[in-house]
């Protein structure tokens, strides 16, 4: 006489009887699978959200900003740009914008004359060009920038963090700091400029005001230029030549998005040892789901015994444990996707970011759950599958 076959659907239903009858074993030992799947896929989505971020602002800023600095000459000395940079780079055809600061060695920036002159709080003071916002893509918090009403007359605009340091968070009153030890009026306050963060700590003056004011040199010690998307690394490429002819060695190019990439390039390597934690985690909810399996062999042998007896092979056994198994481990997949997403959501909420949980961090946790599953419940199931059934029967 053949034994009855079992359907997809009886496996599922006599696997499931175990975990019926013992739901606090088996929610505690689905638990430990679910949080190293919620450990994997919230850091996958996480750094896939913080990606999503960055390629958002890039696309807001743009890619095409590249910068001149001066370097150094061969004797170790500060180089200088010559006076003539912004309009030579200015000429280059594909180049559509170009503007400049140029620090202003000294002068010191304070909120009162009553600062103990070593304060400094790391504040530079910049002779900008009115067209600085447009290159960087900045955005002013409050206020107004610099224009050709004001680029002439003691007028500043800080920095974000300088703003900050000086205590200062409105315009309107029409707030003083001392520049140089000259009293400025401060008409703006920036917003954070992602593409040019030590510009952060600086507060701008006209070019016009910088040179009769405060005695500056004209000498740009940053050139910023915006060029078409296509022509990025051409410009580059000739930009040291063109900024100083003289001496191009001396001449730093730069792509501040490059520093953004690096950025995430690094946070790449710390997600790789976040996913590592995760595994670990999962193996330790696999070796808990095989402690539970083997636990429930043992207590369930007169079961297996009365099965036996009725006609249920090996082969059946197995199934029925097997099965089991991989209901605990889909269980806690399940549960640590839905767990690992909603951080990832709450997170990314936390942030202003767009959320992003790839697809194939979600199939791929619940791929290995299912394999963890299969690998834990193998042996029990083995080992039930081979008791006898007088044994099972007369087992206490």
């Amino acid at each position: 006489m053949r034994p009855a076959r079992l359907t997809p659907r009886d496996i599922v239903k006599v696997g499931g009887v175990g975990l019926r009858t013992r739901p606090l074993r088996a929610f505690l030992s689905a638990l430990g699978i679910a949080i190293g799947i919620a450990a994997m896929v919230a850091v996958v989505g996480i750094s896939s959200s913080s990606r999503a971020e960055l390629d958002r602002r890039l696309a807001e800023m743009g890619t095409n900003l590249l910068t001149v600095n001066p370097g150094s000459t061969v004797t170790g000395a500060d180089a200088q740009l010559p006076l003539e940079s912004e309009a030579m780079v200015g000429r280059l055809e594909p180049v559509d914008t170009v503007s400049a600061v140029g620090l202003i060695d000294d002068a010191k920036v304070y909120r009162s004359d009553r600062i103990p002159k070593t304060q400094t709080q790391g504040i530079a003071a910049y002779a900008a060009r009115g067209n600085l916002c447009e290159a960087l893509g900045a955005a002013l918090r409050d206020g107004t920038w610099l224009n050709s009403a004001t680029a002439g007359y003691p007028a500043v605009v800080l920095g974000a963090s300088a703003a900050e340091r000086l205590g200062i968070g409105s315009v309107e009153a029409g707030p003083q700091v001392l520049i140089g030890e000259r009293p400025f009026t401060v008409i703006g306050v920036l917003e954070p400029i992602p593409l040019a963060p030590e510009l952060d700590a600086g507060a701008f003056i006209g070019w016009p005001a910088a040179e009769t004011v405060l005695d500056f040199d004209g000498h740009a010690t940053t050139v910023y230029t915006r060029t078409g998307e296509a022509h990025v690394e051409q410009v580059r490429e000739v930009l040291g030549a063109t900024a100083n002819p003289e001496a191009p060695n001396e001449v730093e190019v730069s792509r501040p998005s490059d520093a953004l990439a690096a950025k995430e390039a690094a946070g790449k390597a710390f997600t790789g040892l976040l996913l590592g934690l995760g595994a670990v985690a999962l193996l330790v909810g696999g070796i808990g789901v095989a402690n539970t399996m083997v636990i429930s062999v043992l207590e369930r042998r007169a079961e297996i015994g009365l099965r036996r007896s009725l006609g249920a092979t090996r082969g059946q056994i197995r199934t029925q444990f097997v099965a089991e198994s991989l209901l605990l481990s889909a269980l806690g997949g399940v549960g640590g996707a839905v767990l690992g997403a909603g951080v990832t959501g709450g997170y990314a909420l936390s942030q202003g970011w767009p959320t992003s949980v790839p697809a194939w961090a979600v199939l791929g946790g619940a791929g290995a759950t299912l394999v963890i599953g299969c690998v834990a419940g193998l042996y029990p199931a083995v080992r039930a599958s081979r008791l006898a059934p007088t044994e099972a029967l007369a087992a206490p």
